[in-house]
């Protein structure tokens, strides 16, 4: 495969509590420090970014591993929770929960089953994202399957 190149681009008007213009192919938007770190709190912000781009990683590489494996779930969705924590002055990214809802067609077999809970913690370990932030960031998966 031939190597991907991402482009980012801000504008920074001001210091600390200012608010970004952030340009990254099709994300347009406004970021700035969270109103709960005592900034002003528009629009987006890097914590909520690194969650988005953790979440949907996820969740993408989990959509096409289910596929691969020619497997059929009616209904599937995610939460994912980021805590931060204080470490010595600064905040530091602890933990990344992400929380799979599968909803299963009623005749999947047991067999089937076992194999989308083997995907569910494989899709972990395959996400880009995941392995960028291996031994840094505790990342975990607490899945939820039912019957349609």
């Amino acid at each position: 495969m031939s190597e991907q190149v991402f482009h980012f681009s801000c504008d920074w008007p001001g210091g600390r509590n200012a608010v970004a213009e952030i340009h990254c192919g099709a994300l347009q938007t406004r970021a700035s420090i969270p109103a709960s770190m005592e900034g002003p709190g528009v629009g987006t912000n890097p914590d909520e970014m690194l969650l988005s781009a953790a979440a949907s990683c996820y969740l993408m590489t989990l959509a096409a591993m289910i596929e691969r494996a020619e497997l059929k779930v009616a209904e599937l969705a995610l939460d994912s929770e980021l805590v931060l924590d204080m470490q010595r002055g600064g905040y530091r990214c602890q933990r990344i929960t992400h929380r799979p809802r599968l909803r299963l067609d009623p005749r999947t077999s047991a067999a089937d089953r076992r194999k989308l809970e083997h995907l569910l913690s494989m899709a972990e370990r395959r996400c880009m994202i995941s392995r960028a932030l291996r031994g840094n960031v505790e990342i975990m998966v607490e899945p939820y399957m039912d019957r349609a």
